[in-house]
């Protein structure tokens, strides 16, 4: 496996001593539809198998937004509850794929964030930022909740803090996000923090594969019943997508975007 390019976007992945990359991309700030997240799940999972991958390193492209969540033009045309539980699972699929790879992940954050993209950074075993790196969970502001990727959030950053950013949808800046957790480590500008991964990532790629794989196991002890949590959790999301409130709160952002363009 090497690539895939679909609906405007891609997904790549390499591997060169011992640190197998998997990159995300799609013109709209790295937003993920639904056949790139499974992309990128299929993509983690693969890596997490192959022998010459000892660490895996998961990031996007571009400077401006590490991921802009799920596809907004996706939401917008889901019709009925089965297409809204699929929508919304597919953040589920790429969090259980990072957190049952039996290695290391590595998340670099290169600028904001929002929803899904939150939950891709709670899922990492460890998550590098910019100060730039802003994060906020949005999906209140378009009438659902933060359902699918809440338990890892929560599980990162605490029941407290994950409540904070689920009602008030405000932005939390990088600072805010490595004082709770969500973030690892901060650097000032891209640069620094490349070097900053690049070291770790060179110098877990060259440690112990079984001592790894058990601090994995560790980290996220007590997280086997996610799969039916999050299968749940995207049905709630799924069906409240449906209602009367959501799709006026929906067709409210459309103006507002079009506008702001």
């Amino acid at each position: 496996m090497t690539g895939t390019s679909v609906a405007g976007g891609d997904v790549t992945l390499t591997i060169a001593e011992g640190v197998g990359t998997i990159r995300f991309s799609h013109p709209k700030s790295n937003s993920l539809p639904s056949v790139l997240l499974r992309r990128l799940a299929d993509a983690v999972t693969w890596m997490g198998r192959d022998p010459a991958a000892r660490v895996i390193v998961l990031r996007s492209e571009g400077t401006r937004a590490f991921c802009a969540g799920a596809s907004f033009d996706e939401l917008v045309d889901i019709a009925d509850e089965h297409e809204g539980t699929q929508f919304f699972s597919g953040f589920a699929q790429v969090i259980l794929a990072m957190i049952r790879a039996p290695k290391l992940v590595l998340v670099r954050v290169q600028g904001r964030t929002t929803g899904g993209g939150v939950g891709i950074a709670a899922a990492a075993d460890y998550a590098f930022a910019v100060e730039s790196a802003s994060a906020k969970l949005s999906e209140l502001a378009v009438g659902i909740g933060p359902f699918v990727v809440g338990p890892v959030i929560e599980r990162r950053i605490g029941c407290g803090p994950y409540a904070a950013m689920a009602v008030d949808a405000d932005w939390r800046d990088a600072a805010w996000c490595e004082r709770h957790g969500l973030y690892a480590r901060v650097s000032p500008d891209v640069a620094d923090m490349d070097a900053e991964l690049n070291a770790l990532a060179g110098k877990l790629a060259s440690s112990n594969p079984e001592a790894m794989s058990g601090m994995k196991r560790v980290f996220w002890e007590g997280t086997e019943h996610w799969e039916a949590l999050l299968a749940a959790r995207a049905r709630m999301s799924g069906s409240l997508v449906l209602s009367e409130f959501t799709r006026a709160a929906i067709a409210k952002f459309r103006r507002a975007d079009r506008t702001a363009r």
